[in-house]
């Protein structure tokens, strides 16, 4: 197995814990995403994920999904 990258994107839009639990959802949806941290004080997603697997545009592409910009 592939080891593990860890990023921590910049989430803009949240605004409530509905929000977080929507962007968390989205990137523990992908494949390869072993766990998906998002803090509303924050306004970030800390990702740990297979890069053999998911790419960072997968990332975004997910959290653009759910409704919200993510760099």
């Amino acid at each position: 197995m592939a080891e593990k990258s860890r990023i921590t994107l910049k989430v803009k839009g949240m605004t409530c814990p509905h929000c977080v639990a929507s962007v968390e959802k989205a990137l523990k949806g992908i494949k390869g995403v072993t766990s998906a941290q998002v803090s509303l004080e924050r306004a970030s997603a800390t990702v740990e994920y297979q890069p053999d697997q998911a790419t960072l545009d997968d990332l975004k592409r997910a959290v653009k999904k759910a409704g919200y910009e993510a760099e």
